[in-house]
């Protein structure tokens, strides 16, 4: 299986830590400071507000993909704004969704069709707001897209890695469609969108399947082995194998267990909500936690992968959302319990870094 080079791989925390505090988080804080200009330059308010809140609220999301280039320097040139750019158009059109003017299907999918843009080299840019009252941004959210254009063109094996990609993007817009129209119609809709995949993945719940489709470590994970010469379309689908669903939907739930309460308030659905009670949420987390981590043998470099997988328990369970919910409380300290160093290694981590950036916006 060809791969990402495995001796450039980081294989264990501090080797992992020490190319994050010294390329990643400045090549994404630079990125990010790029794209904050433009944003604030959008002449809509609405589109400006909501393009500000999602850098704001979301960069850890930055940061965490980020990581995917500590295990490919060489390239983080191209992969640092890709996935920047790319996991910026996720969590700004997450954000118009969610406190949307509009429930329009055919907008959400329409906004969406970006992200299937940005990753088609010649896609043609369009006005993804045409079917919204919000719709000046300035060439905002068209800059994302061109900027992850320009970077998958430079990926060595693209082309046999996009298929793929696409695939992905494809789940994660239909998603986004069916969990933001009018409330009463999201669960029916959903559901039958999960009748026609439930085959793929027989021992997932709908809302398990759903959160996986909402991941983009997928993607990323996918650029990632793009970067590399000679990569086929076979070893994409076997690094896809590798990530979906468990990666995928751990990832996802994890971020959905710590928003369980500004979901409340928002009226947005939460797939943390669709289990008997919280033991069975913290075994079926903790069942996603396991299968992934074996998952993820296929991979060469696992040991990255790995790393993954636990610094995605130690970013959300430390998150400081946790401490104001008593229940996401309880959930956490049982999903930590007895963890790994590396887990721990990385919780401290992530605390650093949330303490960094606060210093950093003040």
């Amino acid at each position: 299986m060809k791969s990402p080079s495995a001796r450039q791989i980081p294989k264990s925390p501090v080797p992992l830590m020490i190319r994050v505090y010294k390329y990643v988080l400045p090549g994404v804080k630079a990125e990010l400071n790029r794209l904050r200009v433009i944003a604030q330059r959008i002449p809509d308010k609405e589109l400006r507000t909501q393009a500000i809140a999602s850098m704001d609220s979301k960069e850890f999301h930055c940061q965490g993909g980020g990581v995917y280039a500590a295990a490919n320097l060489r390239q983080r040139h191209i992969l640092i704004p890709l996935i920047v750019s790319l996991q910026t158009i996720s969590d700004y059109l997450d954000n118009l969704c969610d406190r949307s003017t509009s429930l329009d299907p055919d907008d959400f999918r329409l906004l969406h069709q970006s992200m299937l843009d940005a990753i088609e080299p010649e896609s043609p840019l369009r006005d993804y707001y045409a079917l919204r009252s919000e719709r000046d941004d300035g060439g905002y959210l068209q800059e994302l897209v061109s900027t992850c254009q320009i970077c998958v063109k430079k990926l060595p094996s693209y082309n046999s890695v996009k298929p793929v990609v696409t695939e992905l993007v494809r789940l994660y817009g239909d998603l986004q469609v069916n969990k933001h129209i009018v409330k009463e119609s999201r669960e029916p809709e959903l559901l039958a969108w999960w009748e026609n995949h439930r085959h793929k993945v027989p021992n997932l719940r709908w809302n398990e399947f759903a959160a996986a489709t909402g991941s983009t470590l997928g993607m990323f994970l996918l650029f990632l082995f793009a970067a590399e010469e000679g990569v086929t379309e076979e070893d994409a689908r076997i690094a896809l194998d590798a990530y979906f669903p468990y990666v995928c939907g751990l990832h996802i739930m994890l971020d959905y267990l710590i928003d369980q309460e500004e979901d409340r308030i928002g009226g947005d659905l939460n797939f943390c909500n669709y289990y008997e009670d919280q033991t069975k949420l913290i075994e079926r987390i903790g069942d996603m936690v396991e299968q992934a981590r074996q998952d993820v043998l296929a991979l060469p470099g696992w040991q990255f992968h790995r790393m993954v997988i636990e610094g995605l328990l130690a970013l959300y369970l430390s998150d400081p959302k946790v401490r104001g919910q008593v229940d996401v409380q309880r959930v956490s300290k049982r999903l930590m319990r007895k963890s790994p160093l590396t887990r721990l290694f990385f919780w401290v981590n992530s605390i650093v870094i949330r303490k960094q950036a606060k210093i950093a916006d003040k």
